[in-house]
C-alpha cells in the first residue's frame, strides 16, 4: 500500500476557501440576527427575560447592546476588520449564544431561541436548534484557528487574504 502525502500548497486554496466562507458565513448570520434585535429592542428584552440567566437590571441593557455587537462584529468579519479582535469577539459571542441554548434545554425551558427574530412563533427550542449553533461554534473556532495558529497548521496566508 502506498502512502501519500498531500503536498500542502495543493490544499492551501481550500484551506483559505473555508476559511472566508466561514468568515462570510458567519458575519451574514450575525448582520441578520440583529437586525430585528435592533429594530425590537423591547421584545428582545422579553426573550433575553425568558431564559433566566441574567439579573432583571441587566436585561434591558443587554438587549440594546447585544444586537448592535452582533451587527459590528458581523460587518468586522465580512470586511476583514481587525481580523484578531474581531474572531475572538465572534468566539465568545457564539460560545455565550450556545451555552444559554443548552442552559434552556437541560432546565427544560419551552421558549423561543430568540436568536433571529423577536416575534416569537419560531417554536420552541430543540435539538435543531442546538445543532444549529453549535455548527455556527465549530465555524468561529476554525476562524481561531486559522487566524492564531496558521504557522501550527502549515498556513500562512493571513497577509495574502
Amino acid at each position: 500500500m502506498k502512502i501519500v502525502k498531500q503536498n500542502p500548497k495543493t490544499s492551501l486554496p481550500v484551506i483559505k476557501m473555508i476559511y472566508h466562507l466561514c468568515r462570510i458565513i458567519l458575519g451574514a448570520v450575525l448582520i441578520y440576527a440583529s437586525i430585528d434585535k435592533i429594530v425590537n429592542p423591547e421584545a428582545f428584552g422579553k426573550i433575553i427575560y425568558t431564559y433566566q440567566l441574567l439579573p432583571g437590571k441587566m436585561i434591558n441593557i443587554i438587549a440594546i447592546i447585544l444586537p448592535w455587537l452582533e451587527l459590528i462584529v458581523g460587518m468586522f468579519l465580512i470586511f476583514q476588520l481587525w481580523v484578531p479582535g474581531t474572531v475572538l469577539l465572534t468566539n465568545a459571542l457564539f460560545m455565550v449564544f450556545i451555552g444559554a441554548i443548552i442552559s434552556a434545554l437541560l432546565r427544560g425551558l419551552n421558549i423561543d431561541c430568540g436568536c433571529f427574530s423577536t416575534s416569537g412563533g419560531n417554536g420552541s427550542m430543540n435539538m435543531v436548534t442546538f445543532f444549529r449553533d453549535f455548527s455556527f461554534v465549530i465555524m468561529a473556532f476554525s476562524l481561531l484557528v486559522f487566524t492564531f495558529l496558521p504557522q501550527k497548521i502549515g498556513l500562512s496566508f493571513r497577509k495574502e487574504c
